[in-house]
């Protein structure tokens, strides 16, 4: 199944990394919603992944059916039942992720700050930008040097 790189996503970032455990049965819910998420009756091309253990990716190719604002709002209800049941934040737009080596972190908005204070986090450190809206964007401006994302001019008194 191939999709646009128009196609819609929605990102989801998680406060900590899923265990396998759970990133399986998360999968499991994500794969059942989207095999049956409809708008307006018509069947949505749909995909869910979870990529580093920490963020939740759901895609849609518009080019068969659109969104509606009833089907993101099914797909929100099911992002708010994972939270709930994995006692996770998924909505906290202020937990800022970004990668050091290999490895995802997730800070508060006040702890990131200090580590770019301190350096830890430099202009060249890798940040998530969970604003993009296409999977042409996924790929091309989702893991961006701090220096290149939003979030350099939130803390541009700090660089």
């Amino acid at each position: 199944m191939s999709f646009s790189p128009q196609s819609r996503v929605w990102i989801y970032q998680s406060d900590r990394k899923f265990t396998s455990v759970e990133e399986n049965q998360i999968l499991n819910k994500l794969a059942a919603f989207t095999n049956q998420w409809k708008a307006h009756g018509n069947e949505l091309l749909a995909k869910a992944e979870i990529r580093y253990g920490f963020f939740i990716i759901l895609t849609v190719d518009e080019s068969q059916a659109g969104v509606t604002g009833c089907s993101i709002d099914s797909s929100v209800r099911l992002i708010k039942e994972i939270e709930n049941e994995y006692h996770v934040d998924l909505f906290n737009r202020f937990n800022i992720a970004y990668r050091v080596d290999d490895e995802v972190k997730v800070q508060g908005k006040e702890d990131f700050e200090t580590l770019v204070n301190i350096k830890q986090v430099t202009p060249e450190t890798i940040v998530f930008n969970n604003m993009v809206q296409t999977l042409a964007e996924l790929d091309s401006k989702w893991e961006v040097p701090f220096k290149n994302s939003w979030h350099s001019s939130v803390f541009a008194h700090l660089l």
